[in-house]
């Protein structure tokens, strides 16, 4: 809120569920939009206890966003996690609103950046064990195909909490 609140562990915690499953959202499943910045800062002010002002980063950050076109395999920034992270950020506040507004937009850009090379990363971990697994693809083995799912969800679920766990409490 207004005058800042003590960042607790919980809190941390909370942000960190909320970054697994918005993180989830970007690619892997269900990719139901909550992603998107201007909805996921609100969800994470709401959370911190003030979605007025999760809504207003998240204005911010959807006008950054929009410029991301994701295209195949490319790399782009990973505005899930980021959002929470400046929305977060913004809400948990002590001080002068433009400063940390400024502040929350340096965090959520800089969470998005490392959300994009993780994201990179875990589609390379995701390819090495399909490789792995291709032989009993080229067989039919429909279990491999729910084997490769699963830990890929699982990762993927991890990175969002993991980045966002890490970028709010630095």
């Amino acid at each position: 809120g207004r005058g800042g609140r003590r960042v607790t562990s919980a809190a941390i915690l909370s942000f960190a569920l909320l970054g697994a499953f918005l993180g989830l959202d970007v690619v892997s499943f269900p990719q139901a939009m909550v992603s998107r910045p201007i909805v996921a800062s609100t969800i994470a002010g709401a959370l911190g206890g003030s979605p007025r002002d999760g809504l207003l980063a998240g204005v911010f950050l959807e006008m950054m966003a929009l410029e991301t076109l994701p295209v195949g395999a490319s790399r782009y920034p990973e505005w899930g996690t980021a959002s929470v992270v400046g929305g977060a950020l913004y809400v948990s506040r002590r001080g002068d609103a433009t400063s940390a507004l400024l502040f929350a937009m340096l965090g959520a850009m800089i969470t998005a950046w490392v959300g994009g090379w993780s994201m990179y990363a875990l589609r390379r971990l995701n390819g090495r064990w399909t490789k792995r697994a291709l032989p009993a693809l080229e067989a039919g083995n429909a279990r491999v195909v729910t084997w490769l799912q699963m830990p890929g969800l699982a990762a993927d679920l991890l990175r969002g909490s993991l980045l966002t766990a890490i970028a709010f409490a630095a």
